[in-house]
């Protein structure tokens, strides 16, 4: 009982942190910017479809957080926690390296290990998956996810726009103005 009531405080305090950052990139609250800011903002760093990207990261935070704050649909939550954190450290933090106070990835490595490790455990007491009597099929579901992950980041980290159309496209932008 006592391992379940922390299973239930960590998916509780992880998924709705990750919720509010959904929801700062979806929507604007808890002082962020917005979707189409954060399209602007991954259009910068030469991210294709920007839009979409910037959607699907919003999704995965919020859906992603959701799903694991309520232990339903397990491990889908978990997987979209590590979908984001290895975005956010391949496309921010990994340049500042490891320390947090740096700007680098430290946080977003506890995440994601976190993640993880939910992921492979099986729910606990108190989710709604064990309430409702769901179980996906475990442990394939977490990996056949992570692979889908894996090959979609790749997709998307692999398609960005080289630099120097970045800089020129940056520069006609500032030439405008």
């Amino acid at each position: 009982m006592t391992m379940d009531l922390g299973l239930l405080i960590l998916q509780l305090v992880v998924g709705l942190l990750m919720m509010g950052h959904g929801a700062q990139k979806l929507f604007g609250w808890f002082g962020g910017h917005g979707l189409r800011a954060t399209a602007d903002w991954l259009a910068g760093m030469g991210i294709r479809a920007p839009r979409f990207w910037a959607l699907m990261t919003g999704l995965a935070e919020f859906g992603g957080g959701l799903l694991f704050a309520l232990g339903f649909f397990h491990p889908l939550g978990s997987l979209a926690i590590i979908a984001v954190m290895i975005a956010a450290i391949a496309l921010i933090h990994r340049s500042h390296g490891l320390w947090i106070g740096n700007g680098g990835s430290e946080y977003n490595i506890v995440l994601l290990v976190l993640a993880a490790v939910m992921g492979l455990w099986e729910p606990g007491a108190y989710t709604l998956d064990r309430l409702l009597g769901l179980a996906l099929p475990q442990p394939q579901t977490f990996w056949v996810g992570l692979i889908l992950v894996l090959v979609g980041l790749a997709f998307a980290l692999l398609s960005r726009q080289p630099r120097t159309t970045m800089a020129a496209a940056s520069g006609a932008g500032q030439a405008a103005h």
